[in-house]
């Protein structure tokens, strides 16, 4: 059975790769490669509703 814990742990890495993605995205507005960019972000988007869901599903756990 999945643990709050494990879904802690989950939302974590979720978080910290958002951080990354959004860092990478950053470093490509104002280049050639703004498309990326834009893409990058809505990648970033994607991931904090995935978090919001995590979170949800966390406190629909019996503690």
């Amino acid at each position: 059975m999945v643990s709050q814990a494990e879904l802690s742990s989950l939302q974590t890495a979720i978080r910290e790769l958002g951080e990354r993605i959004t860092a990478a995205a950053d470093e490509l507005v104002g280049t050639s490669d703004e498309g990326v960019a834009i893409d990058l972000y809505e990648v970033e988007r994607s991931l904090r509703i995935a978090q919001r869901r995590i979170t949800k599903a966390t406190q629909g756990l019996d503690s």
